[in-house]
């Protein structure tokens, strides 16, 4: 799951310049973008990722910091940036497919 997981992540957020990770629930940091990692987010439970992943918006990723849902470790600005960078996501139909498959199997 962990592999599918990371490649889900690469396949949605893998154009984002800013570095930045992903923390899975098993403790697996998944780089993405440029350079070092500004910011991780801390995904602690496998269900939430499915959650998230299945409406990767900026607005659902605030709503689960906000409630607790996930942390964000680092530069909080550097995380607010790529969310601004993200507001347009337009993931395409094959990859949404590829995603619903992966999550769906898991």
């Amino acid at each position: 799951m962990i592999d599918r997981a990371a490649s889900v992540l690469k396949d949605v957020f893998g154009h984002v310049t800013t570095g930045f990770a992903f923390r899975l629930w098993d403790g697996t940091d998944v780089p993405l973008g440029a350079g070092p990692p500004r910011f991780t987010v801390v995904i602690p439970e496998r269900r939430m990722f499915s959650q998230l992943l299945r409406r990767p918006t900026p607005y659902a990723f605030a709503e689960a910091y906000v409630e607790g849902a996930i942390d964000i470790e680092g530069d909080l600005f550097a995380a607010m940036h790529v969310a601004n960078e993200l507001e347009g996501l337009q993931v395409p139909l094959a990859t949404r497919l590829r995603i619903i498959r992966s999550l769906w199997a898991a």
